[in-house]
Order: C-alpha cells, then sequence, then structure tokens
C-alpha cells in the first residue's frame, strides 16, 4: 500500500496578515484559470537595522499556505536567506501526522519595486528563477 501525503502548510492562519502587516512583500502568485488553484511564491521581508532580514516565504500549491520564518542577510541589493522548514503533513490513510525537513534557499537581487533570484527548497525538483513584483498584501489577505 501506498501512503499518500497532504501538506498540512496549504491552509493559512488567521494572524498571517497582521504578521506581515509591517513587512515589504514580493509576490508572483497567481489564481490558475485552468484549475482555479493559487500558485506561485510570495517573499515578506522585514529588514533589521544592521544586515539581517526575518523573512517570510509563502508557497502556494494550490491553496493558501503558512509563512515558512526563515534567517537572512541584505547587502546592498544582494539578498541570501536560508534555513530548514518543518513541513507538516498527513499520511493516508493512517492519518499519521509526519514531519518532512526541507532546506531553502534563496539568494537574488531586490530593489524597492522587485526580487529577482532563485528559490530552491530541497526535495523539489529544481531551483525556480524568479522575479517577484512589491505588493501591498500577501495572497491570504486580498479582500
Amino acid at each position: 500500500m501506498v501512503a499518500v501525503l497532504c501538506p498540512l502548510h496549504l491552509r493559512a492562519k488567521g494572524d498571517a496578515c497582521t504578521q506581515i502587516a509591517n513587512m515589504r512583500i514580493y509576490s508572483n502568485a497567481f489564481l490558475s484559470d485552468e484549475s482555479g488553484d493559487v500558485v506561485g511564491y510570495e517573499l515578506a521581508l522585514k529588514q533589521a537595522s544592521d544586515s539581517t532580514v526575518k523573512a517570510l516565504l509563502f508557497v502556494y500549491e494550490g491553496a493558501p499556505s503558512d509563512g515558512i520564518n526563515l534567517p537572512g542577510r541584505i547587502s546592498g541589493k544582494k539578498l541570501n536567506i536560508e534555513g530548514d522548514w518543518a513541513e507538516h503533513q498527513v499520511e493516508y490513510p493512517s492519518k499519521k501526522e509526519v514531519v518532512v525537513m526541507h532546506n531553502v534557499k534563496i539568494d537574488g537581487t531586490l530593489d524597492s519595486g522587485w526580487f529577482r533570484g532563485t528559490i530552491k527548497i530541497a526535495g523539489m525538483e529544481k531551483p525556480d528563477n524568479v522575479r517577484l513584483k512589491r505588493v501591498d498584501k500577501i495572497w491570504v489577505c486580498k479582500k
């Protein structure tokens, strides 16, 4: 029997909008006409007074997503973020919760209107080259 895994991160927490209220948000997320699903990435950033950055990465694979907390650094326009993501999943048919660890690495160039770079998530097929546009709100906070 093959176990089917269902990501638990496909539901958004109610406090996501409050959590990112004072962060800069970059997005390529969109609603797919074909499937009706939300797909893409959103990156919320808050820079400290030094060169450190607090980042939340939202990965949309068909539904809203909780943000993945990641530490990072910024130097000029160069952004580097790396950390581990503990993805909580449910194994079917047993309905047993399992945790799958992924290393996440984001590198690229950041300016006031765009982030251009790569997002690498261990266990996914290949790194994604992305261009994320500055937006006011993450997908789940749009009314």
